[in-house]
């Protein structure tokens, strides 16, 4: 029976919380990002109907 390598599960394991955590911080700044922008089409769409 093959012995498991537990090296190659630690390394996937790294890289899968690394790849999560990159996605975490690239939704908060597409966040920041959409916010401001949301705001401003909204107040230009008020100033339109005025």
């Amino acid at each position: 029976m093959a012995k498991p390598n537990f090296k190659f599960q630690k390394r996937q394991k790294e890289l899968e919380k690394k790849k999560k955590n990159e996605e975490k911080i690239q939704r908060k700044m597409d966040k920041k990002t959409v916010q401001p922008t949301e705001s401003l089409d909204e107040s230009q769409g008020e100033e339109e109907t005025r």
